[in-house]
């Protein structure tokens, strides 16, 4: 990956990012986005500096025709206490805005990057931040591949919420203060493609936060396609068929191919 540092949402800070290249780049392409995003705030997208091939599937994805790109926004650690603490009390930001800034920036640099396609995809906070990019700006992102979201602090562990969130309070007129972070309320803004998936037997994020979503966007009327992975627990971020069905969803809906049917990964021996 190439590294790269652009300015945060109100060109103040530097964001630290990496962006990815398929092997046969071509400049005078334009290339769609898809935006790997972990919100943290107890880590960013990134991680790790050190060595990681493919880190994760980003070059792979990039592989079938994208340019992939992860930031470490406002919130994420490692910097100061404000630039950590920047959504603290408001976590339905996660620094999604930056990722925006980012990506707009980018393209202003790079001719061979199109900002008018734009997915995103995330696992857990991630899957969580996804849909919401997707909800809250619709006029940029027009997929989401959302995987296994914590959609609502109120329905996950306590102490994560607390934490990051603060105490729960309820006013006199009933809404709340974690409204603000609650996906399930903004249901009625989707417009895009939207990939929503679960484990039923994750412990971890209990498959009742998807629920949630799912059931206000049934509500409001709107499509989506949703994913439930039987005898799944959290961690299938990237398990074989997660990953067709994510590379399958970004192929189809921002590419314009079909991809191939039923393609099948081999572990070389």
């Amino acid at each position: 990956p190439t590294p790269f540092v652009v300015k945060d949402r109100n060109g103040d800070q530097d964001i630290h990012g990496l962006l990815y290249k398929p092997s046969n780049f071509d400049s005078g392409k334009f290339y769609p986005v898809i935006n790997y995003l972990y919100p943290g705030p107890q880590v960013g997208s990134i991680r790790g500096r050190h060595f990681r091939a493919a880190r994760g599937d980003n070059q792979a994805i990039a592989e079938l025709g994208f340019i992939v790109i992860e930031i470490d926004a406002l919130g994420t650690p490692g910097r100061s206490k404000s630039f950590h603490e920047f959504y603290y009390q408001n976590m339905g930001d996660s620094g999604i805005p930056d990722q925006v800034a980012a990506i707009k920036q980018l393209a202003e640099k790079y001719p061979w990057i199109d900002d008018q396609r734009v997915g995103i995809w995330g696992h857990s906070g991630g899957g969580f931040a996804s849909t919401r990019a997707l909800l809250t700006f619709p006029d940029f992102y027009s997929v989401a591949v959302s995987q296994a979201g914590n959609h609502d602090n109120r329905n996950y562990a306590d102490e994560w919420g607390e934490k990051y969130h603060g105490m729960l309070f309820e006013n006199n007129d009933g809404s709340s203060n974690y409204d603000s972070q609650a996906n399930q309320l903004l249901a009625e803004k989707l417009e895009g493609k939207l990939l929503i998936t679960h484990g039923t037997t994750d412990t971890n994020v209990l498959p009742s936060n998807t629920l949630l979503v799912v059931d206000a966007l049934i509500e409001a009327n709107k499509d989506f396609d949703m994913l439930m992975l039987p005898n799944t627990g959290h961690g299938y971020a990237r398990s074989p068929y997660m990953m067709r069905k994510r590379w399958d969803y970004f192929v189809k809906h921002l590419l314009g191919v079909e991809p191939p049917k039923e393609f099948v990964f081999y572990q070389s021996e």
